[in-house]
């Protein structure tokens, strides 16, 4: 597979990484891209469960937190990378809310399940974090593993269980 060398997926790689820097947003005291690579090596991992629009979304793997985290809107991202890359990053924007749990709500989860991808690049953001947090010991380690019976009712799709088996294998 020779979707990490793809012009499309680097230019989302660049767009992202710099994103971020310009508005020193950093993933526990690192360089975000740090979480970015961390992502997309899961959505390169599992990409053959991919069906449709493979590139554009494994270039969201990249820039899935863009629009949330970096001042971009969803027309930057469409007019750097196109409206397949635009609509995943998008619906994966939280949601308004004073907590984790307002901005994570069934909206939010309804939304990335109305679009192509959203739902397998959640999964490899979940599976990154997780991950990560787990290795570092951080809180956030706990937190993800109270909140993932909520995470599986709202995104389980059987052409990922690899993915979510993986998932329950982390949190052990």
């Amino acid at each position: 597979m020779g979707y990490i060398n793809n012009k499309l997926v680097e230019k989302a790689r660049e767009y992202a990484t710099e994103k971020h820097k310009s508005v020193n947003h950093y993933y526990d005291n690192q360089p975000y891209e740090i979480h970015l690579r961390l992502v997309f090596g899961f959505a390169h991992k599992y990409s053959y469960l991919i069906t449709e629009n493979i590139v554009e979304t494994l270039a969201s793997a990249w820039t899935h937190d863009v629009i949330e985290d970096c001042r971009e809107t969803y027309n930057d991202v469409k007019l750097e990378l196109g409206k397949v890359v635009a609509d995943i990053s998008y619906v994966l924007t939280n949601l308004k809310g004073r907590t984790r749990d307002e901005r994570a709500g069934s909206a939010y989860y309804e939304g990335i399940r109305e679009v192509e991808g959203a739902v397998f690049i959640k999964i490899c953001d979940r599976l990154a974090n997780t991950m990560y947090s787990r290795n570092k010991e951080s809180s956030m380690f706990e937190r993800y593993k109270k909140e993932y019976v909520h995470f599986k009712k709202e995104l389980y799709q059987e052409r990922y269980s690899e993915m979510f088996e993986e998932l329950e294998e982390l949190m052990k």
